[in-house]
C-alpha cells in the first residue's frame, strides 16, 4: 500500500511540480473526478473535461493522472508504432480513450449577444449548465468529410433549428431531451453526431469483432425502418453499419447481421428484450442511447422495457427526442441521465403553425359520408392523404369503404399486418400508387411521410400528445399543410386542450364545439376551483 502511495505522489509531481509540495495531493486520479470546462477554460486534450494541469512532458492540458497515462500512452505509440497492433476492446467515452473534439466546434465567430439573438429568432430555448452555442452550418462541427458530403447528397443545405443546436449539444457528449414539432428535423439531429462518433472510432480502434456502439430505440416498427434507412443513407461509405431489430420480421436474421458487426442496432423495445433473453448480444460498448419519441417510450406499456434495456448498458450518453414533453417526461428523463441539457424549439407541445385546422362536428353516423364528400371533391381532397382512424378493424373496413364509394385506391396499415405487408403498402403509397392511406396511431409518431400535406382525422385520438402528432404528419420541414379534423361528443374529455389547442394556432372552432354542454361544464367547474381555491 505504501509502495502505491509513493508511486502515485511521484506522478503528482511529474503532472503538477510545485503544487506537489502541498501537504496532499490535490492532482486528480481519475478523470470522472474532474469537472466538466467552463467556456473559455483549457479542455484535457484526451476526455474533454476541465484542463486543470499541464503535462510536463508534453505542454499539453489534462485533467488527471489517469489522462495524462494515455496521452503519454499515445505519444510513445507514436514514436514506436507497430505493425501489427493486437485488437481490444474498444473503451467507452467514460474511459477517456477518446473524445469527440468538441472544442473543435465553432459557431462562426458570434458573440454571446449574438447566439442569445439566434436563439430567440429561431424559438430556441435552453435549459442546462455550460450549453454549446448552435451552429450556422454542418462543416462547423468537425463532421467527418464524408459525412458532409451525404448531408449536401441528401439535401441537408443548413442545419434546421433543431439540428443547429442538438447537433453541437450531442457532440459535446451531452445529454440532451429536446422538445420540436414534427417535420423539424429531429432524426437527423441524433443520426448526424451518433454516426460521426461511431465512424470515428472505427477508424481510429481496429477491431476484429464489432460490438454495437449506439442503440436507437422506437416504438413502432415503421419508424425503426425509416430511422435505419436513413441511417444507411448518411453513413454510406463510412465505416458504419446497421441492424435492425423489429418484431414482424425473422429474429435469425437480425442475430446473424449483429454477429457479423455492426455499429448501431435500430429497434423496438419488445423486439430487443427478445434478442437479449434469447441470444448472447454484447451492448458492453454502447455509448450513445437514443429514445425517439420518448414521451411514448416512458409511456406505461414501453416503460419497463426501455428501463430493463437502459440498465444493461453501461452508462450511456442519452439522447431523447419527440414534438410533446410533458413535466412527467422531463421528471423521468432526469432520473436516467445526469447534467442534461432540455431544448425546446418553436411552441412546446402544440401543433405546428405550418398545418392548418379545419375542425367539423360531425355525428358519429354520418363520418363516412362527410369523409366520402372531401375525397370527391376536388377543391378539399389533396391527395396523398392519410387518415387516421382509431381501431384496427376499423381501417379495415374503412378503407374498403372509400374504394367502393369513390373509386379511390385506399389501402390500411394497422399493428395486425405482417412487416412485409406493410413495407409494401408504404412503398405503394409514396411512389403514388395509392392515394390513401387508413392507419390506426402507427403512422402518427416520427414517420416521414414524403409529400404528405393533408391528414384527416376521422377518430379523434385518446391524447392531446397523439392528436399533435397525427395533424404534424401533415408537415415536413415547415412546408404548409392541411387537418381536417372530425369530432362530436364522444370526444368529450379533450374538448377543453382541443379549443386551447386550436386558439394557440388561430384556427376556427365550431359552434357547437364552442357551445359545448361538456366544455361549459368544465368552465363552471374551473370558476369554483378558483372561487374556493380547493
Amino acid at each position: 500500500m505504501e509502495d502505491d502511495q509513493k508511486a502515485s505522489s511521484a506522478d503528482c509531481a511529474e503532472t503538477v511540480g510545485a503544487s506537489s509540495e502541498i501537504g496532499e495531493c490535490p492532482v486528480k486520479q481519475r478523470c470522472q473526478e474532474q469537472r466538466e470546462a467552463l467556456p473559455g477554460e483549457p479542455r484535457c486534450v484526451i476526455c474533454g473535461r476541465y484542463g486543470e494541469y499541464i503535462c510536463d512532458q508534453t505542454d499539453d492540458d489534462i485533467c488527471s493522472i489517469e489522462c495524462k497515462k494515455i496521452l503519454l500512452a499515445r505519444h510513445e505509440k507514436t514514436r514506436n508504432p507497430t505493425p501489427n497492433p493486437t485488437p481490444f476492446k474498444i473503451p467507452t467515452k467514460d474511459e477517456c480513450y477518446y473524445v469527440r473534439d468538441s472544442d473543435k466546434i465553432d459557431s462562426g465567430g458570434l458573440t454571446s449577444v449574438q447566439i442569445e439573438s439566434l436563439r430567440s429568432k429561431t424559438e430556441v430555448c435552453i435549459r442546462g449548465r455550460s450549453v454549446p452555442a448552435p451552429v450556422l452550418s454542418f462543416s462547423s462541427c468537425n463532421l467527418p468529410e464524408k459525412l458532409e458530403r451525404n448531408l449536401e447528397t441528401a439535401g441537408y443545405v443548413i442545419p434546421t433549428p433543431v439540428q443547429m443546436q442538438a447537433i453541437p449539444a450531442a457532440l459535446d457528449n451531452r445529454n440532451l431531451l429536446v422538445s420540436a414539432e414534427t417535420g423539424s428535423g429531429k432524426t437527423a439531429s441524433y443520426l448526424v453526431p451518433l454516426i460521426s462518433y461511431c465512424s470515428n472510432i472505427r477508424l481510429k480502434y481496429a477491431t476484429e469483432r464489432k460490438n454495437p456502439l449506439a442503440l436507437v430505440l422506437a416504438p413502432t416498427r415503421e419508424l425503426g425502418i425509416q430511422v435505419e434507412d436513413q441511417a444507411k443513407v448518411l453513413g454510406k461509405g463510412l465505416p458504419f453499419k446497421t441492424a435492425l431489430v423489429v418484431g414482424g420480421d425473422p429474429l435469425a436474421g437480425q442475430v446473424y447481421r449483429i454477429q457479423n458487426g455492426v455499429e448501431l442496432i435500430v429497434g423496438t423495445p419488445g423486439r430487443l428484450i427478445d434478442l437479449l433473453s434469447k441470444h448472447d448480444t454484447d451492448l458492453s460498448e454502447v455509448s450513445i442511447l437514443v429514445l425517439d419519441e420518448v414521451d411514448c417510450m416512458l409511456q406505461k406499456g414501453f416503460r419497463d422495457q426501455v428501463m430493463q434495456i437502459f440498465q444493461a448498458l453501461s452508462q450511456p450518453q442519452v439522447l431523447m427526442f419527440s414534438a410533446t414533453v410533458s413535466k412527467e417526461v422531463e421528471r423521468m428523463a432526469s432520473s436516467m441521465a445526469q447534467d442534461m441539457i432540455l431544448i425546446s424549439v418553436g411552441k412546446s407541445n402544440k401543433p405546428s403553425n405550418s398545418v392548418k385546422q379545419v375542425v367539423i362536428w360531425v355525428e358519429s353516423k354520418k363520418k363516412k359520408q362527410k369523409l366520402f364528400e372531401i375525397l370527391m371533391s376536388k377543391d378539399h381532397f389533396n391527395p396523398p392523404a392519410v387518415v387516421f382512424v382509431g381501431s384496427r378493424l376499423g381501417a379495415d373496413l374503412l378503407s374498403e369503404a372509400i374504394t367502393t364509394a369513390t373509386g379511390l385506391k385506399a389501402l390500411s396499415i394497422h399493428g395486425e399486418k405482417t412487416m412485409k405487408e406493410r413495407r409494401e403498402i408504404l412503398k405503394l403509397f409514396l411512389m403514388g400508387e395509392i392515394s390513401i392511406i387508413v392507419s390506426t396511431g402507427v403512422l402518427g409518431r416520427g414517420v416521414d411521410l414524403i409529400k404528405v400535406c393533408q391528414v384527416i382525422i376521422f377518430d379523434m385520438p385518446n391524447s392531446m400528445e397523439e392528436f399533435i402528432h397525427q395533424v404534424g404528419r401533415a408537415s415536413r420541414m415547415g412546408e404548409e399543410g392541411i387537418a381536417i379534423v372530425f369530432v362530436n361528443d364522444e370526444d368529450r374529455k379533450l374538448f377543453r386542450q382541443l379549443v386551447e389547442n386550436l386558439k394557440s394556432v388561430g384556427a376556427a372552432i365550431p359552434r357547437e364545439l364552442a357551445n359545448s354542454k361538456y366544455l361549459a361544464a368544465y368552465s363552471f367547474s374551473q370558476q369554483k376551483k378558483r372561487k374556493y381555491g380547493s
